[in-house]
């Protein structure tokens, strides 16, 4: 009988150590200087940077800065190429996360040595910063703010493909009809950025300036800095992310921005909240 006990408690004994092995997450020990990775510049082309992650255990997690410290952009693949289109010094930062928690290497710094004109090519940029000299957006009140379905308009074949785009005339409880201030990019230099806004219950505004990244493939723009995009009316509280925006529209006389609502005072489900601009006059 003793046997019998003694055979029981063994295999339960083996039972919760497997348990614990396949729950727990032991601390790895890993210094930054032991991780495996690579920031490599193209041969004729030092603009563009490859990252790679040699960890295959681990999350991958970069990040990449200009010299004064404002992030550029982020990404958690392991392998990926990024472009520095101005002349400048960079670093870029790895971090990866590991079962004991992160892990970050030391920065690896990154010397550009000119302009890269080409990358700027696509119209895009043109429409929305007029390069260098730059371009200011104020929110067009003849139709300022409208609402759309988050695979609005680029995912035509999307369950949540709709829109409604009120004229400002006789949907006036959208917003009150002031200066609501206004949003201003350009390229001198770096991706630059300030937005004057405008506050709701009164005339005084504040002003903030920062960077921005904008991904014409992903339609997509980032402000970094402490910048959030330029809105009206009473939808702040509806909204947890004002720095990462959808680009809805863009041409050179209308640029439409959008928000996610994720956090309806009022109980509406998630939508884009869509903010319409015209260039300043």
């Amino acid at each position: 009988m003793k046997n019998i006990n003694y055979i029981v408690l063994a295999i339960f004994g083996l039972l919760l150590a497997s348990c614990q092995d396949e729950y727990s997450f032991p601390e790895v020990a890993l210094e930054g200087d032991q991780l495996n990775f690579m920031v490599t510049q193209a041969n004729g082309n030092d603009n563009e940077i490859h990252l790679r992650s040699m960890e295959s255990n681990f999350i991958s997690y970069w990040s990449y800065t200009d010299s004064e410290g404002n992030e550029i952009g982020t990404s958690n693949e392991d392998s990926l190429s990024i472009t520095f289109p101005f002349a400048g010094t960079y670093n870029v930062y790895y971090t990866a996360y590991t079962k004991g928690g992160p892990v970050e290497a030391d920065p690896v710094t990154v010397e550009v040595s000119s302009n890269d004109e080409e990358y700027f090519s696509a119209d895009e940029w043109a429409m929305l910063t007029n390069g260098v000299e730059g371009k200011t957006w104020v929110l067009d009140m003849a139709s300022p703010i409208g609402w759309a379905g988050l695979d609005y308009p680029h995912n035509e074949s999307g369950a949540d493909y709709w829109n409604w785009f009120p004229d400002y005339a006789g949907n006036e409880w959208v917003m009150e009809n002031k200066d609501w201030g206004e949003i201003s990019f350009n390229l001198d230099g770096g991706y630059n950025v300030s937005v004057t806004q405008t506050a709701l219950n009164s005339d005084s505004q504040t002003s903030s300036a920062g960077t921005f990244n904008y991904n014409i493939d992903n339609h997509r723009i980032r402000f970094n800095g402490g910048v959030e995009l330029l809105y009206g009316g009473d939808y702040y509280g509806d909204v947890s992310n004002w720095t990462s925006v959808n680009v809805v529209e863009i041409s050179n006389n209308s640029l439409r921005l959008a928000v996610v609502r994720d956090q309806s005072r009022s109980g509406e489900g998630m939508a884009q909240i869509v903010f319409h601009y015209r260039p300043k006059e």
